[in-house]
């Protein structure tokens, strides 16, 4: 054996040994704090609680501390966890998730299997066997919030929320599933643009709920402009409460969410009120469906996330009725409204749809231009 090989092994030996030292100190650390608790230490000490207290002194996380001080009281009746943690055949990580659902009668057993496992998986084991605290979990609920604000100029809508998990899960499973489904804008093919597509997920549900909305005054949109903005791609509008946005998102919310259009003189006064109820009856929406079966852009199989769009808009005095009314899909609403394509009846009642600069788009492989 080489003078290197030696040194390596007498550094193993004494990591040992030193751990072995540091577990025995970490058993004896886990029960004082136990002690600790009892009487109350941590009253007269600027803190809330003892995890806060271990936390403060301790300079460790919350977190670590509540599991620290739930290990301690544990090692009362689980001598043998205690044991193998001051023997160092567990360390303090194994150790406090192991104490949170072990029971003295299957206490051997799960030290023996927690040697041989890594941590994780006994935090997990933890996770699915522990009695949940109905207390943490009347926390979450109570603490649970969403806000949002607008930024960049109003250009930019920010959201930030924080749920229970469960709840989380479900918002997140919704919106993954959503996204999946809506037709990709063009550009944003690749996986890189999947946050766009949960974004797009979350328009959808919204928009769709306050179409759907029998309140009608409390589920509006509001949005305050010059009447040019009917026409004019280039004038901007505001929506009330909130910021300022360009004259094709208007039109698209005109056609996909319940707005009201408040049409002002350039010296702020009122010049009209638009129409609100621009929205399809029930038995018109049926009709429509039953009619065009899914979205009529050519070659387009979509039939979720579809749409009725008033051919001649309906901001520009469109009528609601069969005649006027398409359904397409979300993506290929936005091509007409914010990409510049058009869709024109012709009078044996065929679709056609023009290209940006009023070329006649035709599906097929060659993808021609008449």
């Amino acid at each position: 054996m080489d003078l290197h090989q030696q040194g390596t092994e007498l550094l193993v030996e004494r990591v040992h040994a030193l751990h072995r030292e540091i577990a025995e100190r970490q058993r004896e650390l886990l029960e004082a704090l136990a002690r600790l608790e009892t009487h109350e230490a941590w009253v007269d000490d600027g803190a809330n609680d003892m995890a806060q207290w271990t936390a403060m002194h301790l300079d460790i996380s919350r977190w670590k501390a509540e599991r620290w001080l739930g290990a301690g009281k544990a090692f009362s009746w689980l001598p043998a966890t205690a044991d193998a943690l001051r023997r160092g055949e567990l360390g303090i990580d194994k150790v406090v998730e192991l104490a949170r659902f072990a029971e003295f009668d299957d206490e051997d057993a799960l030290v023996r299997w927690a040697q041989g496992v890594p941590s994780g998986a006994i935090r997990r084991a933890g996770d699915l066997r522990a009695k949940e605290r109905v207390e943490q979990a009347e926390h979450d609920e109570r603490t649970r919030w969403l806000r949002w604000q607008y930024a960049d100029d109003g250009r930019r809508f920010l959201l930030d929320a924080e749920l229970p998990s469960a709840q989380g899960a479900v918002v997140a499973r919704a919106l993954e599933r959503l996204g999946e489904q809506i037709p990709v804008t063009p550009g944003e093919e690749s996986a890189g643009h999947a946050g766009a597509r949960r974004a797009d997920a979350l328009f959808a549900l919204c928009s769709a709920r306050l179409a759907g909305d029998e309140d009608q005054d409390r589920a509006t949109v509001v949005v305050h402009a010059d009447l040019d903005v009917l026409y004019d791609a280039d004038t901007n509008a505001v929506i009330e409460g909130g910021p300022v946005i360009a004259g094709p998102t208007v039109q698209r919310l005109l056609c996909n969410a319940r707005v009201q259009m408040v049409v002002e003189q350039p010296d702020g006064s009122v010049a009209g009120v638009g129409r609100m109820s621009r929205e399809p009856s029930a038995w018109m929406m049926r009709q429509l469906r039953h009619r065009d079966d899914g979205c009529r852009f050519p070659g387009c199989d979509a039939r979720r996330f579809t749409q009725a769009h008033h051919i001649e808009w309906w901001s520009r005095g469109g009528t609601t009725d069969l005649d006027n009314l398409t359904m397409i899909c979300s993506f290929h609403h936005k091509l007409v409204h914010e990409y510049g394509w058009s869709i024109e009846r012709t009078d044996d009642g065929d679709l056609v749809w023009h290209r940006p600069g009023g070329a006649r788009y035709r599906a097929g492989p060659a993808r021609g231009v008449a």
